[in-house]
């Protein structure tokens, strides 16, 4: 099966050694993905749901460059930094895959890379038939 992996190009990729997203035959493995804008910027600074959302935008726009959709993601994986933020997070993710939700999980953690970072998301996708 041939690998393709694919970058945003943000400074972090090089730095620490990642891909945004790797597909493998029918598989596609999206990294954990921030609320930051095609800029870079954080996006939704103090709001844990405005974030997810982009977080979500960000996947899927991944997923799309690999030939996948959100429709394909049969796992996620939340990282949020105040656990009390979940129904504003939970919102965005049932307003993503309200169709065809996936398996999740949501964990709270101590801290992110940047401090205005409140939610993490992470997601694999499984293609019914490789498009590739």
């Amino acid at each position: 099966m041939a690998r393709q992996n694919l970058s945003s190009g943000t400074r972090w990729e090089s730095e620490v050694g990642y891909s945004r997203a790797v597909r493998i035959g029918p598989m596609i493995l999206v990294a954990g993905t921030t609320a930051t804008d095609t800029a870079g910027n954080i996006v939704g600074i103090g709001d844990a749901g405005a974030q997810a959302e982009q977080c979500l935008a960000n996947i899927g726009r991944a997923l799309e460059r690999l030939g996948g959709s959100l429709a394909d993601v049969a796992r996620t994986r939340i990282f949020v930094r105040n656990i009390d933020d979940w129904p504003r997070i939970g919102a965005a993710h049932r307003a993503a895959f309200s169709a065809n939700p996936p398996a999740a999980t949501m964990v709270e953690v101590s801290r992110f890379i940047a401090a205005e970072m409140l939610v993490e998301i992470e997601a694999e996708a499984w293609l019914e038939s490789d498009r590739a």
